[in-house]
């Protein structure tokens, strides 16, 4: 008789969410890095060189080397954002080390540490594309500047806008998740650290005279 699958720990599930925000960050970037390379190589160096990128061998190199970078990246934008990061948690947490308190408080709470790890997954994701965005865009003009295109200037217009705005998305949409999870941390470690006041017990009925 087989046994019915057993449901995934919390700890394989947050494992798995993490090396897909890693490989979705070093996708991005790594496909920036190859607008660019085909963009500084030129056309006719990049119509030869295409064949041997679309080799099997080649895209499994690929997906590799864009898991590395996607850590890498993910450590670059939050180094870059760290100083944004910080004026928007003092505006929650007056201290580091009431921080680090209500970060301890909250991983007594299950319900609510699964809450703030989802939040923390569209953190990262968002941070590390605010950097994609800013490569992609670049590539791309360059890209459009190298090779020969019909409708140049109208094709880097439109380029530029919708790469600005990527990237002002991405990043509002970061600090506003950042902001949130503070506001939110600060709020329900407040409320899980106030003592229940039991409530009294109910007054006996008084005596009935005879």
């Amino acid at each position: 008789m087989t046994r019915p699958p057993q449901p995934e720990t919390p700890a394989v599930v947050a494992a798995t969410a993490m090396f897909v925000e890693v490989l979705v960050v070093g996708i991005g970037f790594l496909t920036g890095l190859g607008i660019l390379a085909a963009a500084l190589a030129g056309f006719d160096n990049s119509r030869q060189l295409a064949p041997a990128a679309a080799t099997p061998l080649a895209a499994g190199a690929a997906l590799a080397f864009a898991y590395a970078l996607g850590i890498l990246i993910d450590r670059a934008a939050d180094t870059a954002l760290a100083p944004a990061r910080r004026r928007l948690r003092t505006q929650s947490f007056p201290t580091s080390t009431a921080y680090a308190q209500a970060r301890l408080k909250l991983a007594e709470i299950p319900a609510l540490a699964a809450r703030a790890d989802y939040a923390r997954s569209r953190l990262r994701i968002c941070r590390g594309w605010t950097l994609n965005s800013t490569l992609l865009t670049l590539a791309t003009d360059l890209a459009l500047w190298r090779y020969p295109v019909e409708h140049r200037p109208l094709l880097l217009g439109a380029t530029t806008v919708l790469g600005v705005l990527a990237v002002a998305g991405f990043y509002l949409t970061w600090r506003s998740i950042t902001a949130t999870g503070y506001r939110k941390l600060a709020a329900q470690t407040a409320l899980a650290a106030t003592p229940t006041v039991p409530s009294p017990p109910p007054l006996a009925p008084a005596p009935q005279n005879p």
